[in-house]
């Protein structure tokens, strides 16, 4: 079983227009709602792939309970923390004659310390454990900003893998942790080493220099060009089929979740790429943050392109070891 963490989950809403007029009226032409938030995601993802999955994080007023709703009818487990404040309600906005998406994201409740030790209590209770843990995206206020360094090294205790999606502070706290695996795209990992990485041979050579700080697995996604993938032994690359994008929310997540379905299995890091990139793909073809449809999942399979790159002798590491 795969267990997500989602600290600041979302209630998604989802509007397109057909020509998006700044001081104007607008009006919609469609409008949904989705349960938001990177680790509900990647439950929504791995469940819709057939895999075993329960969201964890906290969840609060009407648009919490309407975040719950929609979950079980997707037939998403879940076993969240109730809070007094309200869940986070997210926008975001297509205009389908420009083709652009625009996100509006709220900061998030502030999490009480009675909320936070219950939600820490019950993460301690799960039972069995769990084959592997993803955590990731913003931390709510209230919450320690060092949160997914003490969520990794807790799970290390119990010697349950970690995999770690975030940006900014949350990544740079959690990588000191040496998570199982990381999926920074290529600004988040620019971010984090602070430097550019403007060629595949710069992208491969970041990716193993944060090897050897200590994480098992890095994978650096890239959107339309694919994802670039270490361990201390191998280099993967894989490349997705050329489709037209409808909606680029979501497709991290079910990268992540893809990958997460095969490594729990113990299966080839070339495979739980190819199945990362179909899945990340798949969920471009949907609109708003509707993840990918498994009939998509396996027909783009086939047409992902994944092998083993040989690498060369490098340079030393351009960033401090963290």
């Amino acid at each position: 079983m795969i267990v997500t963490i989602t600290l600041n989950p979302s209630l998604d809403i989802t509007i397109t227009v057909d020509g998006l007029a700044v001081d104007e009226t607008n009006r919609w032409t469609h409008s949904r709602l989705y349960a938001g938030g990177k680790g509900i995601d990647v439950s929504r993802a791995i469940h819709e792939m057939g895999g075993r999955s329960v969201a964890y994080g906290f969840i609060g007023g009407s648009p919490g309970r309407q975040v719950e709703i929609l979950l079980d009818k997707e037939g998403v487990p879940f076993s969240f923390t109730p809070i007094e404040r309200d869940t986070r309600t997210n926008f975001i906005i297509t205009d389908t004659k420009t083709s652009q998406q625009t996100r509006i994201d709220a900061p998030g409740p502030r999490i009480s310390r009675e909320e936070f030790e219950r939600f820490q209590n019950k993460l301690r209770q799960i039972h069995p454990k769990p084959d592997m843990i993803v955590v990731g995206g913003s931390v709510p206020r209230g919450v320690p900003g060092n949160i997914y360094y003490d969520f990794i090294m807790e799970a290390k205790d119990y010697k349950v893998r970690c995999s770690l999606d975030s940006d900014g502070q949350w990544l740079e706290e959690g990588i000191k942790a040496k998570p199982y695996l990381i999926k920074p795209n290529v600004r988040e990992a620019e971010a984090l080493l602070k430097t550019e990485l403007s060629t595949e041979e710069v992208i491969i050579d970041a990716a193993l220099n944060l090897v050897e700080t200590g994480i098992e697995v890095v994978v650096i996604s890239r959107g339309k060009g694919g994802l670039i993938a270490a361990t201390k032994r191998r280099i993967v690359k894989a490349v997705p089929p050329e489709v037209k994008v409808k909606s680029a929310v979501g497709a991290g997540d079910c990268t992540i979740a893809g990958l997460a379905l095969k490594l729990v299995h113990e299966e080839p890091l070339i495979e739980a790429c190819r199945l990362a990139v179909a899945m990340g793909t798949a969920a471009v073809l949907t609109p708003g943050t509707e993840l990918c449809h498994r009939a998509d999942v396996e027909r783009l399979l086939p047409q992902v392109k994944a092998w083993e790159v040989a690498v060369k002798p490098r340079a030393k590491a351009f960033f401090p070891a963290t």
